[in-house]
């Protein structure tokens, strides 16, 4: 059994570095669900077991936070945003900052993953129409998403998943990230105003005489004041992921927003992705294996309890086989004694997700929406900008997380 639980482990995480299985029509979900099919059928796990890998509480907070998320849909924020980014005024620079800046901190408190997917084909569509290359600026949006959800433990899914193993503090966790967060965005537009200065140097033509959409403002305010009450939530006793369903279960409460459509607005792709990917590293983990790699990183000096191995470890991880995969690997495999380093890995492993398209979901969302608009951003496009990008904002988190290692590492 532990040669067909290590071969399905295998083959799930080849499939999450490739993407897509050749000649199949098979995206990563359906490699992970595919991979915790082939343990119950071998008999390596039976249901209980795998019901018992699954990790309830993280998987209820993300499914809590996308409906807090959904309302902010429903309300209109996010077409909102991107239609007034789209039409700010000055120059080309400037409408790069603000798009960097608004889907930076959008992303700190909502999940990064709707912010873009709802943002990308109204920036594309407004900026094309004032006579810009959309391309640098959706990078800002898909960089700037990123580096701004690394500020919080809610930011994006990853950040949750450390969160509830390591029971982090909402605020210390701003208190140790978001800084290196914040220098980030002005880094990530420095990066691409330089490495895309050609496309940036055109005037901005007048934005064109179209109303911009306003967010329904009850409904908007509904979403305003579940945040609201979501963070004072985490400031009690309250389990993280029960208070969260409160509010989302509030927020169903509507006379005008159907609960088909505020469910229907959650990621049920990603939820059951970080169910199999639960199923297959616990099968993994209780394998042979498992403890072999684990003696082998620290016989090689390489447990991720130190920042000049966790930076790199996580730089090639996120690159490889996606950020989101990588964390729960290696939370699966490393016994984690202290929480300091959790900190560090879900700053280092977000921002790591800048660096190529493939390193974040985020990215991918970008890209698959703005072909949809027309716009097509390929593979260089993304690294052009985001391997100096990437590394740039890397080096502030490490410098930031060893200066302050007497509080967080």
């Amino acid at each position: 059994m532990d040669t067909v639980t290590v071969g399905l482990f295998v083959f799930t995480y080849v499939g999450m570095a490739l993407g897509r299985v050749p000649g199949l029509k098979l995206d990563r979900t359906g490699i992970a669900l595919l991979a915790a099919v082939g343990l119950l059928v071998s008999g390596a796990m039976d249901v209980d077991e795998a019901g018992a890998a699954i990790d309830m509480p993280t998987l209820l907070l993300l499914f809590a936070l996308m409906i807090v998320s959904a309302q902010f849909q429903e309300a209109g924020l996010y077409r909102m945003a991107a239609a007034r980014v789209a039409a700010a005024t000055g120059s080309s620079s400037r409408i790069l900052f603000v798009t960097i800046l608004v889907s930076g901190l959008l992303s700190a408190i909502l999940a990064n993953d709707i912010v873009v997917f709802a943002m990308t084909p109204i920036l594309a569509e407004g900026v094309r129409q004032r006579g810009l290359d959309p391309r640098p600026f959706l990078l800002g949006l898909a960089g700037g998403a990123n580096a701004g959800s690394a500020m919080t433990v809610i930011g994006n899914p990853q950040n949750i998943l450390i969160g509830q193993v390591g029971g982090l503090d909402f605020w210390h966790f701003m208190v140790a990230c978001a800084v290196p967060a914040l220098i980030s965005l002005v880094i990530v537009h420095r990066m691409i105003l330089w490495l895309w200065k050609g496309a940036l140097t055109a005037e901005p033509q007048p934005p064109p005489a179209i109303p911009v959409p306003r967010p329904d403002p009850w409904q908007y305010g509904k979403g305003v004041a579940a945040i609201i009450f979501l963070l004072a939530l985490f400031a009690t006793d309250l389990p993280r992921e029960v208070g969260a369903l409160l509010v989302a279960g509030l927020l169903l409460l509507s006379r005008r927003l159907a609960s088909r459509d505020m469910i229907g607005a959650v990621d049920w792709h990603l939820l059951l992705l970080f169910a199999c990917l639960f199923v297959v590293t616990d099968a993994f983990s209780s394998t042979g294996m498992a403890s072999t790699a684990i003696e082998w990183l620290a016989e090689t000096g390489w447990m991720p309890d130190r920042l000049s191995a966790m930076a790199p470890m996580m730089l090639a991880a996120s690159n490889t086989i996606g950020n989101v995969p990588a964390t729960m690997l290696l939370l699966s495999l490393w016994p984690v004694d202290d929480v300091g380093p959790l900190y560090g890995m879900a700053l280092l492993s977000t921002l790591a997700g800048n660096l190529l398209l493939v390193g974040s979901l985020a990215n991918i969302i970008v890209a698959e929406r703005a072909a949809i608009s027309g716009v097509r951003l390929s593979f260089l496009d993304f690294a052009r900008a985001g391997i100096p990008m990437t590394l740039a904002t890397m080096a502030v988190a490490v410098a930031w997380l060893w200066a302050g290692q007497w509080m967080v590492w």
